[in-house]
């Protein structure tokens, strides 16, 4: 069986896809935090268990974007410390931390899937509470 060798570039490879990844997820941790501050306004004016619905799946969302984030700083961190090793020479230690920086990148794309699923279904409870009128 033939492995790929590594070299101090590969891990390079990780940083413009882990900074696009946390540039979105970001963004998408803004639009969470303003929806939520809108929905604050309108149940103090108007208390709704629709209302309370959003806000709980929201909180949801945010939880799994910040670790999302979190994930996704390891994979950096771990890609530059595997760049670190192989520069001073270390590379079994250069190799394993690869693998860490790959592992925390398809936590974060999991834990990412996950927040799109609860995404989603905050908006069918929207649609659920007018359904009967889009017949």
């Amino acid at each position: 069986m033939h492995t790929q060798e590594l070299s101090l570039t590969t891990p390079a490879l990780l940083f413009p896809t882990i900074s696009l990844l946390l540039l979105a997820y970001t963004n998408r941790y803004i639009a969470i935090s303003n929806r939520i501050r809108t929905l604050y306004s309108t149940y103090k004016n108007e208390p709704s268990d629709l209302i309370i619905d959003q806000i709980s799946i929201l909180k949801r969302r945010m939880i799994l974007i910040r670790n999302m984030q979190l994930m996704g700083i390891g994979s950096m961190f771990f890609a530059a410390f595997t760049m670190t090793m192989f520069y001073f020479g270390f590379k079994t230690a250069a190799e394993i931390l690869f693998e860490a920086a790959l592992f925390c990148i398809l936590i974060s794309l999991f834990l990412c899937a996950i927040e799109v699923y609860w995404s989603n279904k905050a908006l069918l409870i929207q649609i659920h509470d007018i359904e009967d009128k889009l017949r």
